[in-house]
């Protein structure tokens, strides 16, 4: 197993890196270039920088994961791309994506871009919480037991 990481507006790559270096599992973490960082990370952790073009990070992820990856994304398009290839999926307030939510989600997000687009307003996500990373902590700690 790798973990991929949809890193451009992950709030818990700290805690992704810290549970997977407990279990030595490779995790890579794609962002843009937009979203650059001098920090060094252990071996174990490869950061791919892509262009700032729309989708580049989901596009070269998809191009990478294998059945049986983790991936880490907010991104219900990318999520639902992945469990078609027999990825894991978890959101970063730790929730897993299924094939059973996939399509009520990405309906919803269709249903709100429709409202939106139409000059309608639409209530954005809840604030990230130390409860939501914390659940984050618990599923993603379960799942690569």
């Amino acid at each position: 197993m790798i973990i991929y990481v949809d890193g451009d507006a992950c709030p818990v790559t700290n805690e992704i890196i810290s549970i997977a270096n407990q279990r030595l599992i490779k995790v890579i973490v794609l962002k843009s270039y937009s979203h650059y960082s001098y920090r060094q990370h252990l071996g174990f952790v490869e950061e791919i920088y892509l262009d700032s073009e729309s989708e580049a990070v989901d596009y070269k992820l998809i191009s990478l994961v294998k059945a049986n990856d983790l991936v880490i994304t907010q991104d219900y398009g990318l999520a639902s791309l992945a469990l078609q290839k027999k990825c894991q999926v978890i959101h970063p307030r730790g929730f897993i994506f299924t094939e059973r939510n996939i399509d009520r989600l990405l309906a919803s997000r269709y249903q709100n871009a429709q409202i939106r687009k139409s000059g309608g307003r639409t209530k954005g996500p809840a604030p990230f919480t130390e409860k939501s990373r914390q659940q984050f902590v618990d599923t993603f700690t379960e799942l690569i037991l």
